[in-house]
């Protein structure tokens, strides 16, 4: 039981790790070369970084804003899982955990769908690497989430 407890800490804390990288990177698409990389808040170009030209489009805020809220839930939820760990008693299970996870799966999958939807299909860019991330960072914390539910504390 201590196994799958530490396990799942160290996935958790992952989990966190890639959701700040993933928010923070601007690169989400890349041009097929390598030169000019897109993210949420700025536009690389060999190096140099700027706005964005679509900055004030309502779709851009709201995946910026799901990205932040998905990060503050994960880090609730660890906060929480260790809370719970010291001072639940035996044979309960994580729910206050696990649902807060789930509230930060669903903020992920709502802001990188909406970035899905919207801006990841323009020509001649293809999926960086803070987009794989932000996808798998909605797996994992999926799946962490679930096994909170169901964990019980022994």
């Amino acid at each position: 039981m201590l196994v799958l407890l530490a396990g799942i800490f160290v996935v958790h804390i992952a989990t966190v790790v890639m959701l700040f990288v993933s928010t923070i990177a601007n690169v989400w698409m890349v041009t097929s070369d390598g030169s000019s990389s897109l993210g949420l808040w700025k536009n690389c170009t060999n190096g140099n970084c700027d706005d964005l030209l679509y900055a004030g489009e309502d779709a851009l805020k709201s995946v910026q804003a799901f990205m932040i809220l998905s990060i503050i839930f994960s880090v609730l939820a660890l906060v929480v899982f260790i809370f719970q760990l010291f001072t639940m008693e035996k044979g309960n299970r994580f729910f206050l955990s696990g649902a807060t996870m789930l509230v930060c799966w669903l903020c992920v999958l709502i802001g990188v769908s909406i970035y899905t939807n919207r801006y990841a299909n323009p020509s001649g860019y293809h999926h960086g690497y803070s987009f794989i991330l932000a996808w798998i960072c909605f797996c994992f914390s999926f799946i962490i989430g679930v096994l909170y539910l169901v964990l019980r504390k022994k």
